[in-house]
């Protein structure tokens, strides 16, 4: 893929993965101040709602990037129909297989709350394993969902399944307007059972919404959605050969994510929520930049990769660390600077608790260390994946994800509980930092070099612009917290002002360091609005 080409699927995956996130937020935001951060009954629901999304991470989600999209990529060079057959038997294999997960996980619910709560209270478990019970038939919508956009991706229609979370998270939102204006509150035991099915029910919905968003996408681009049952005739073993490492490697993040959930469910109420609301706030800027140029390389790593064409394998991978780096640096330095004021604005409402708010500001600080090192080595790992190698990436994740535990474990004997959840964070930045550079050494062993010397050059230039940004902004924010009072109105004005100088100082500062990456990637978004 040439530069302009990455840059014009990456903006346009950007701009539909921003409105997804934005809505996303509006959607934790209304969940957050109708059911109270904070409180036991906002911690039961997020702890049921991440549920599905670990189980279906843990047997098919980490596949998909690393088995399902090289296997298709594969497919359309190699098969006479561009690899349609292909898919349509892949799409059915994972019917079948998700289905019966779906189930099982779902008659399993209360086994699967224990595991992830030891610290909750029994009113609590029960009202998670009954949300569990609605949640955890999302594995099938996720897996299809995920499938139809691979299959959409090798058809080069990157943004469709992008966007389709919007439906997903519209739905959600409305649920939360709808339980504060039937009356619903933060109490947990004060909730009815209509209250619990509404918000139940309506949280799957809007999965199965998302879903059916793809599905049409998919047979939009001409795409002939017929079963095929058979599933024979698509290496049904070298899936699973390759998919067992896949199994190490994902198993290994989700314990991690496990060990923390359970950390986090011991310090208190609100805890939990916060501890999820900062990992989402991170997600953000990660999926909007960092997902999104993967998402446009991996098929053009896989192309590379079949063809040996392992310069041009080198040369994307660059590409996508220096175009990442260079935003995802800077947003990382606002998280820290203004992890405070983007708590207040956004969660200071409704039946949140003060120092729940209080706590989840420092959380996203403390998140905002991990961005940038989680963004390279996520990147870094679709080389391995490119060249159907998911050993090497699986031996990496599981020592990234003992490194992790050993890191939220240490935090938990050392740090207090009230700031457990910051420590959880750090541990994480840690280990994904130890991450980046293990992967970045074997990965230099395995293909000769990897544009080392260009990328530590830009990455000493950026950390010069970066704290010249984060040191402005941090000046401008302490100037208008001492002239305005706290609160919302404080915090908005902090966070527009310093925001908007430290932009300024980055920007300057880049222009004088010679960083041409962002000149590129701001020519590519004039071009792409001209054109657009």
């Amino acid at each position: 893929m040439t530069g302009g080409s990455l840059g014009n699927a990456s903006r346009g995956m950007a701009v539909a993965t921003l409105a997804s996130r934005m809505t996303g937020f509006v959607r934790v935001l209304v969940l957050t101040a109708s059911l109270g951060l904070g409180g036991r009954l906002l911690d039961s629901y997020n702890v049921a709602n991440a549920i599905p999304n670990a189980v279906f991470e843990l047997i098919v989600g980490g596949a998909m990037a690393s088995v399902v999209v090289p296997l298709l990529s594969r497919a359309a060079v190699t098969e006479h129909d561009r690899g349609v057959l292909y898919a349509q038997r892949l799409l059915a294999l994972l019917a079948y297989v998700l289905g019966a997960i779906a189930a099982l996980a779902t008659l399993a619910a209360p086994y699967l709350v224990d595991l992830y709560t030891p610290g909750f209270t029994t009113p609590q478990r029960q009202l998670a394993v009954l949300f569990g019970r609605f949640f955890l038939p999302q594995i099938l919508f996720y897996g299809m969902s995920a499938a139809a956009g691979a299959v959409l991706n090798m058809r080069d229609r990157f943004a469709a399944p992008m966007w389709a979370p919007v439906v997903n998270n519209l739905v959600v939102i409305a649920v939360g307007v709808t339980y504060v204006a039937i009356g619903g509150g933060s109490d947990l035991d004060a909730l009815t059972g209509f209250q619990s099915l509404l918000l139940a029910l309506g949280t799957t919905l809007g999965v199965a919404g998302q879903t059916a968003v793809v599905l049409w996408a998919l047979r939009r681009s001409g795409f002939p959605l017929r079963p095929r049952w058979d599933p024979r005739g698509i290496g049904i073993r070298r899936i699973g050969r390759l998919g067992g490492w896949v199994l190490l490697a994902v198993a290994m993040a989700q314990v991690l994510a496990t060990v923390a959930t359970r950390l986090a469910s011991t310090a208190g109420p609100g805890a939990v929520s916060s501890y999820q609301t900062a990992y989402a706030l991170f997600q953000m800027p990660y999926a909007v930049v960092a997902l999104s140029v993967m998402t446009a390389v991996l098929p053009r790593l896989s192309q590379h990769a079949a063809r040996r064409e392992y310069r041009r394998v080198v040369e994307e991978l660059s590409r996508a660390l220096r175009m990442a780096a260079v935003i995802v640096a800077p947003l990382a330095a606002a998280m820290v600077v203004f992890g405070p004021q983007v708590a207040t604005l956004l969660f200071a409402h409704g039946h949140s608790v003060p120092s729940a708010v209080a706590g989840l500001g420092a959380a996203v600080r403390a998140f905002g260390l991990l961005l940038l090192p989680f963004a390279g080595y996520m990147i870094l790992l679709r080389g391995f994946y490119a060249m159907q190698d998911t050993r090497t990436p699986a031996l990496l994740t599981a020592s990234v994800g003992a490194v992790g535990v050993i890191g939220c474990l240490t935090a938990y004997w050392l740090v207090p509980r009230h700031d457990l959840v910051v420590g959880l964070a750090v541990a994480y930045a840690v280990a994904y930092t130890y991450g980046l550079a293990a992967a970045g050494l074997v990965l230099r062993a395995r293909l000769g070099r990897i544009d080392g010397r260009r990328l530590v050059a830009l990455h000493a230039r950026l950390a010069v612009a970066v704290l010249v940004a984060a040191c402005v902004a941090f000046g401008t924010a302490h100037v208008i917290a001492g002239v305005v009072d706290g609160g919302w109105t404080g915090a908005l004005a902090a966070l527009t002002a310093g925001g908007a100088v430290g932009a300024a100082g980055y920007a300057a500062a880049a222009a004088l360091l010679r960083l041409t990456e962002l000149r590129q990637i701001a020519a590519m978004a004039v071009a792409g609005f001209r054109t657009g």
